[in-house]
């Protein structure tokens, strides 16, 4: 059996200090009942959490420093069909080796989604 997901984000806001994404909810990232799957909605959160941390410069595959996730905790509050989401990611914690990162996920009408937080580590 094979499956195929298409996940579309644009970042719209970039600050040092803060990161705003938004999500189209697409047929790919609906689960059977509907609504968007949970492991969508975590992913990005982190996406958009992981832009935050590295900051400036573009990802590269096997970069030095990119951040990676090593801890993740996500309350699922409420859900949506349709529309487009809303990510914002605010630093809890900016550290020189590790840093915490708060990515609130908001649907239609600013609605909570999902608050999640996620730990990053600078890989070698």
């Amino acid at each position: 059996m094979r499956f195929e997901w298409k996940i579309e984000f644009t970042v719209v806001e970039q600050h040092l200090e803060q990161v705003i994404s938004e999500m189209p909810i697409l047929p790919g990232v609906l689960n059977p009942y509907g609504t968007v799957n949970a492991g969508a909605i975590l992913w990005f959160a982190d996406v958009t959490a992981t832009i935050l941390v590295l900051g400036s410069p573009r990802a590269s595959e096997g970069m030095a420093g990119f951040p990676l996730a090593i801890n993740l905790n996500a309350n699922f509050v409420s859900n949506q069909k349709e529309g487009k989401l809303k990510a914002v990611s605010s630093f809890v914690k900016k550290g020189k080796t590790v840093s915490i990162v708060r990515s609130i996920v908001f649907g239609e009408n600013e609605r909570l989604i999902a608050d999640v937080t996620t730990n990053h580590v600078a890989a070698k």
